[in-house]
């Protein structure tokens, strides 16, 4: 069952017309939830990303796109496909209606879209055993600035991507901006552990404003024998690190085990999950 403006549909029925501004233009955006019993993780920090997005894409903001409004129409979303008691992965879209070419008519209006699908698994863990190898994807860069870091269906460069990744038997890549700085991964922020030191690209940079890298940064920021910056990062430096990982709501923190020859340790990536999941339980109470 799909939220089509409020309204619970079929998928069958759910038909975006071809004069949808987000199907010609990818002049939409989205955001990836997890909900787990009812309850939407960093949803706050969720909307509040929704709506400074909004604003930066010149968006009319809807009077009733409340928090708590498009909290209720989540959650019905949820209901409505029978995941209201297990975990779910919803995915929240929002775009400017039809009419216009490059330049919107003054008719189009701001639709969304909800769905929701199961989820495996609730809380965030980190496989023990599994592999987890990446590469640089060199064959086109992000530009710096505040629209690359946007939830915005403009993502041809993380689709070419993850071809490329599965072409070549990684499980992701990582991605360079203009200036040849790694930003991130394909699917979520990237850090670097080297001994005491943790890095993570800067916004400026053109990464993405991830909620997940909010939550890990909260988390850094009250151990005081840690130095955290967001400071840009150099090819260079990656097989340096002790280690690396990436952070996404969905997944939560993913240890890279391989760069090229270079193998890396997961240690403090598990002592982070535990803090991370210690957080959502906190919050939960």
């Amino acid at each position: 069952m799909v939220n089509f403006n409020g309204t619970i549909l079929p998928k069958t029925d759910s038909k975006l017309s071809t004069n949808n501004r987000g199907y010609k233009y990818g002049d939409a955006l989205f955001e990836t939830l997890k909900v787990v019993n009812g309850k939407i993780f960093f949803w706050e920090d969720h909307y509040f990303r929704l709506m400074a997005s909004m604003r930066i894409l010149r968006m009319d903001i809807p009077m009733n796109f409340t928090m708590e409004f498009l909290e209720a129409e989540i959650l019905k979303t949820v209901e409505a496909n029978d995941l209201l008691n297990t975990a779910a992965r919803v995915r929240f879209n929002v775009d400017r209606g039809e009419g216009g070419l490059y330049l919107p008519s003054t008719e189009a209006e701001v639709n969304y879209n909800i769905t929701a699908e199961v989820h495996s698994e609730p809380f965030y863990s980190i496989d023990e055993d599994s592999n987890y190898i990446v590469d640089l994807y060199k064959d086109y860069f992000m530009a710096p600035g505040l629209l690359s870091g946007l939830k915005s269906n403009n993502k041809a460069i993380q689709v070419l991507g993850s071809i490329y990744a599965n072409e070549n038997d990684f499980d992701n890549c990582l991605v360079l901006n203009t200036n040849k700085s790694v930003i991130e991964a394909l699917n979520g922020n990237l850090f670097l552990v080297k001994g005491d030191k943790i890095k993570t690209p800067p916004l400026e940079d053109g990464c993405l404003k991830g909620v997940m890298r909010k939550q890990i940064l909260e988390i850094l920021s009250k151990n005081v024998n840690l130095y955290v910056e967001e400071a840009s990062i150099s090819p260079f430096e990656l097989q340096k690190a002790d280690e690396l990982f990436v952070t996404n709501v969905i997944k939560g923190i993913v240890p890279i085990t391989q760069y090229r020859k270079k193998k890396f340790s997961t240690q403090f990536s598990k002592g982070l999950v535990g803090k991370l999941n210690a957080k959502l339980r906190l919050a939960q109470l």
